[in-house]
């Protein structure tokens, strides 16, 4: 058995979670609500405070899901209740970023400003206008947008201008040297 899908997913009274007969879970926090649709291999119970995930054949592919649908409920329950973050850091000069309704402005050294839609479950925060926090309560939308946003101008090796995620280190090359 999965070591990984056997293990129950607990929650706490924040968050209800319930199953469909279409094998689907829906959880729903304070704030918004995730859903999850499951392939007909694994089946889902829940029981008082936890969700019990098991496996209705005995195939490889079974197996691998059943560890990958108990993750994704984890990660559901944990973004209801306490939410994920991930941070970006722009390096260079007059790079800036700032935040104007659902609109996300960034100026990263080109002719023209960047402009991105914030998506809906997402909040973006600018402090010191080079310093973006993301959050959601989605793991796997706030990782796509600050992947997105990385993308505009990833940090270049010579420089190190771009934008990077918080802590992230910049392997940097060596520049031209002069001849002999």
């Amino acid at each position: 058995m999965s070591r990984i899908g056997k293990a129950p997913v607990i929650f706490d009274n924040t968050v209800q979670v319930s199953v469909s007969p279409a094998n689907e879970i829906t959880v729903k926090g304070a704030k918004s609500s995730l859903k999850i649709a499951m392939q007909p291999q694994i089946s889902a119970k829940v029981e008082g405070n936890k969700v019990v995930l098991t496996r209705n054949v005995e195939t490889k592919e079974a197996r691998g899901l059943h560890g990958l649908y108990r993750a994704l409920l984890q990660n559901a329950v944990i973004g209801l209740t306490k939410g994920f973050h991930r941070g970006l850091e722009l390096q260079g000069v007059g790079y800036r970023a700032n935040v104007a309704g659902k609109k996300l402005e960034l100026s990263l050294g080109f002719s023209h400003p960047v402009i991105f839609d914030i998506p809906e479950g997402i909040e973006i925060k600018v402090d010191k206008q080079t310093n973006l926090m993301i959050s959601g309560a989605s793991k796997e939308l706030v990782g796509q947008v600050a992947a997105k946003i990385r993308s505009f101008r990833p940090p270049e090796p010579y420089l190190g201008k771009g934008v990077r995620y918080a802590g992230e280190q910049i392997r940097r090359k060596a520049g031209k040297s002069a001849g002999k």
